[in-house]
């Protein structure tokens, strides 16, 4: 006799086949996106030394923060001569520049269409990215671009984000990656600073990455102004970045991520008048507390070196460049990366949404694991046996990661779930041991997501429970 229940048994088999089978086909696909990206950042690190050039309007108003009214006569570089930008790059023993195209005060050094206020409107009237790329690839150097999201000229500033704004972003972006050949990155400042203030949620970053990657594949994306998330996970940048002027520094010996330090070898990042005349920092001062040192830590070194007015390096900056060429020299690839997961891109769907846990140890109650900072943290009750915590969303919404992070590793097994339709449901079990945990699924629809902690070595604690619906 046939049973009724066969076809019921059926369908959940092949139900619970299509569930697994759809996870599969996600971690498939992050994993060939991911494996395409950490050859792109082995080759990056790789370079090991490289040359900033900050030039642009600020390089004549005697101020990193220009006059963002600035009028473009102002930009007259009467010598300029980016020939020998790339012989002095090439004399310390440099791999690639990487130039201003727009900085702070939104002027454009480049043949634009998306504005007027740009070179093609100064008296030099010529395209100085075009001649930094020709010459920089006529001596054997790779070229990247820096962009500034922050622009207080056409006044994509905080509070007055238009959606004509996130369009002119769009066709800069596209200009630059479309009339200069191949670049092998972006750099991009003024965008999640808290001097800019620019969040990326007011221009959507995923959408920014994304087409940097249409435009050109090999092209990696960094945010220079990553400092607020945590130092073991890729937060909205391909290569993890520190600004070593303004204090930030990677723990000697512990970093596996592909990372990039700054540092200008003058005072500041734009020419000032005193530059001729003043000392820039030493050959074997760069060398041995800066390059060698970053280098052994998987860090590529980028070098700033400011043109003066007449679109030239100063003399003493040209000397130095070549002390530098005298006693360093590129030994060939770093140590290779270990796995990481692919950086998030995407808006954090729980941030400030209401939460919920367990019992909480003290004032460390559950606000403080979804608040956008990874300097406070939600801390279980030592009393409680297997703590929770959760988030609710005002309407059912559709997400596809989830990442715990930490500020030490601590917790090692746990269950994520999702409630809808009335019920809880099972999303995984995991047990990964990193500080920054991250977790990508097949989409699912849900009203509220929790962390069942099963283990961890001490009282439970979360940074940031953080949820996502990546754009794939």
């Amino acid at each position: 006799m046939i049973s009724k229940k066969l076809p019921l048994v059926l369908a959940l088999t092949l139900l619970s086949f299509s569930i697994v089978f759809a996870q599969n086909s996600v971690v498939t696909e992050v994993n060939t996106r991911n494996e395409h990206l950490k050859k792109l950042q082995q080759q990056f690190i790789d370079l090991r030394f490289g040359m900033f050039i900050h030039f642009n309007i600020p390089t004549y108003m005697d101020a990193d923060w220009p006059d963002p009214e600035a009028s473009p006569s102002n930009f007259n570089p009467t010598k300029l001569d980016c020939d020998q930008w790339a012989k002095a790059a090439k004399s310390a023993n440099m791999t690639y520049g990487c130039l201003t195209t727009k900085h702070h005060s939104g002027f454009c050094i480049w043949d634009t269409k998306s504005t007027d206020y740009n070179v093609m409107n100064s008296p030099l009237h010529r395209d100085v990215v075009k001649e930094y790329v020709d010459a920089f690839r006529k001596n054997g150097l790779k070229v990247m671009l820096y962009y500034s999201i922050l622009d207080t000229h056409h006044k994509l500033r905080p509070n007055q984000i238009q959606p004509s704004h996130i369009e002119m972003v769009k066709t800069q972006i596209t200009e630059l990656l479309t009339k200069y050949g191949k670049i092998e990155a972006l750099i991009i400042d003024g965008w999640d600073a808290p001097w800019s203030r620019i969040s990326y949620d007011d221009v959507p970053f995923e959408d920014i990455y994304n087409l940097v990657k249409k435009l050109q594949p090999d092209c990696l994306l960094m945010d220079l102004n990553g400092a607020k998330y945590p130092k073991l996970g890729l937060y909205y940048t391909d290569i993890k970045t520190y600004e070593m002027g303004a204090g930030q520094r990677m723990e000697a010996g512990s970093n596996t991520m592909p990372a990039l330090a700054c540092l200008p070898i003058q005072s500041s990042w734009f020419w000032k008048t005193d530059f001729p005349t003043t000392p820039v920092k030493t050959a074997a001062s760069l060398v041995n507390d800066y390059l060698k040192k970053l280098n052994n830590d998987r860090c590529n070194f980028i070098l700033n070196v400011a043109p003066n007015k007449d679109g030239r390096f100063d003399d003493n900056a040209v000397a130095e460049l070549k002390e530098i060429g005298k006693i360093w020299k590129n030994d060939g690839p770093l140590a290779a990366l270990p796995d990481n997961e692919a950086p998030i891109i995407s808006s954090n769907l729980a941030k400030n949404a209401p939460a919920n846990s367990s019992w909480s140890d003290d004032m460390n109650i559950s606000d403080f694991g979804n608040d956008d900072s990874f300097n406070t943290s939600w801390v279980s009750n030592p009393r409680v046996k297997e703590p929770w915590y959760e988030v609710s969303f005002k309407r059912e919404t559709a997400l596809n990661t989830i990442v715990i992070a930490e500020r030490r590793s601590n917790i090692n097994k746990y269950k994520l779930e999702y409630f809808s339709a009335g019920s809880w449901k099972s999303i995984l079990e995991g047990n990964k041991t990193t500080a920054v945990k991250v977790h990508r699924f097949s989409r699912i629809w849900a009203n509220k997501v929790r962390i069942q902690i099963l283990g961890s070595q001490r009282n439970p604690s979360i940074s940031e429970f953080e949820v996502y619906n990546e754009q794939r």
